[in-house]
């Protein structure tokens, strides 16, 4: 007898009743397709309040959604430039109530004996102040502010007093901090003679947005990627905990949180070693010129694009599109990075012609429960395969056995009955690691067969459990080789 899904057993009207089944209709592996999330904060003037989960397209909808020179409008369109092909929910956030903004200055002394141009450098931005033969600070600094008003996609503003230029973020918070403020990035620059510049960093800047808000803005929205840009550790600890949550077998929306580290090679090993989460991955900056959240952003653009081709290929020598380097002295040396991945901190490179390149993106997971060294979710790779081979079980698991019924081994299926046993489940999952070895994500196939068990379960009779082990494919980190030369 044949199951039929809309079709009557009893109907007794003439003549021809044809239904449609859709659970053959599909081949070969699920796609999985990947959506980005960024959580960053808003500025007054952006018409999407905070707490509102809202799809992205571009960079002018960001500007228009969460106010130009606001962090999370920066955030989006450096991620869309580095990948705008991959699909972006945003959620804005206010600024803490508690917050205090960060400043620093720019103190100008002397008088310019040339002309030439006074090359500021903002959060990464060129802002190029013209100046004449005679300037004097006031002068210089009155420039300044009003070529700092000018673009307002900078995230700080300025006023001068008596030749002192004193910035100040947009943002309330700590990420106010890592604003950098230079002179002179690029070879060739000069600041023009007679013109003496001190500068004062961006600090003081105190009380991050607390993102429970946008926590609970995601609901069981699946984000594979998400765009941290707060490294305190309340944020973080709240986050790696849904993180968690999410990666459970009830809900099973796994992501990787992507963050980033600025500071000196001692200060971002400590903050790694502080940490132990295999859902949160973070590269140190060193003393770059662009902020945290910019590299988180292009990070997680990057990784989601190029983990939704093939989460087992690894993301070295990627570059990160837009993102300025460290100036050469600040550049972490390989024994800095070596270090730096052994306490859960994700590296980056510079090549020749200057474009910063992924080294090796790990997650920030160290040891396991009892206190001990555990590499099995060092790189990001794993926990996107194992997400991939998860959804994949599931896809290939509903599409074909929706609505079955559950019969053991030992009986007879007559053709047509929607009855599923456990011998055909497990050959079911032995076609699909077949098809996962031909496609690169796992190996051994007769060791997975060899281990695969599925059974009804002895106290319900209306499940099947799996116990699966795939040897997922590697990546290709280290080649050594001992020359042994003869003369």
């Amino acid at each position: 007898m044949i199951n039929f899904d809309t079709i009557p057993s009893d109907v007794r009207v003439p003549l021809a009743y044809v239904e449609f089944n859709n659970n053959r209709a599909t081949a070969g592996l699920a796609q999985d397709s990947y959506t980005i999330l960024a959580i960053g904060q808003r500025l007054a003037a952006g018409t999407v309040q905070a707490g509102v989960p809202v799809e992205i397209f571009g960079a002018a909808q960001a500007e228009q959604y969460f106010g130009r020179g606001s962090m999370l409008a920066s955030m989006l369109a450096a991620l869309k430039k580095a990948n705008n092909y991959t699909r972006v929910v945003a959620i804005a956030l206010d600024d803490a109530a508690a917050g205090v903004k960060a400043t620093g200055t720019l103190t100008f002394t002397g008088a310019a004996t040339q002309a030439g141009t006074l090359n500021l450098y903002i959060a990464g931005t060129k802002v190029p102040v013209a100046v004449a033969i005679g300037d004097d600070p006031t002068v210089v600094a009155t420039a300044v502010v009003a070529a700092i008003a000018a673009n307002t996609q900078l995230p700080v503003t300025a006023e001068n007093a008596a030749g002192v230029v004193t910035l100040t973020a947009v943002h309330k918070g700590e990420t106010g901090n890592d604003l950098d403020v230079r002179l002179n990035y690029y070879t060739g620059e000069l600041t023009p003679a007679g013109l003496q510049v001190a500068i004062v960093a961006m600090n003081g800047g105190t009380t991050n947005p607390d993102v429970s808000a946008a926590i609970a803005a995601m609901g069981d929205a699946w984000y594979q990627a998400i765009v941290m840009p707060y490294t305190d550790a309340a944020n973080l600890t709240l986050l790696e905990a849904e993180l968690l949550d999410r990666f459970g077998g009830i809900r099973q929306i796994d992501g990787v949180a992507y963050a980033a580290f600025r500071g000196t090679a001692a200060a971002t090993d400590t903050f790694g070693t502080g940490r132990n989460s295999a859902l949160v991955s973070c590269m140190g900056t060193s003393i770059a010129p662009q902020p945290p959240y910019l590299w988180a952003a292009v990070i997680a653009a990057v990784a989601a694009f190029n983990l939704a081709n093939d989460p087992v290929r690894p993301l070295q020598t990627l570059p990160l599109t837009g993102i300025l380097p460290p100036a050469q002295a600040d550049q972490f040396t390989f024994d800095e990075r070596n270090l730096q991945l052994h306490s859960g901190i994700a590296t980056h490179k510079v090549d020749a012609g200057g474009n910063v390149l992924i080294e090796r993106q790990i997650t920030m997971y160290q040891k396991n429960a009892s206190d001990i060294a555990d590499t099995s979710y060092l790189d990001v790779n794993t926990i996107a395969t194992m997400s991939y081979i998860r959804y994949a079980t599931r896809a290939r698991i509903t599409s074909k056995y929706p609505r079955h019924k559950l019969a053991g081994d030992t009986v007879k299926v007559a053709p047509g009955q929607a009855i599923v046993t456990p011998s055909v489940i497990r050959a079911e999952l032995v076609g699909l690691g077949s098809e996962l070895l031909d496609a690169g994500i796992i190996e051994d196939l007769a060791q997975f067969k060899a281990d695969l068990v599925v059974q009804i379960n002895a106290n319900d009779p209306n499940r099947v459990d799996v116990l699966s082990s795939p040897n997922l494919v590697n990546q290709l980190r280290i080649f050594a080789e001992q020359i042994q030369f003869i003369l």
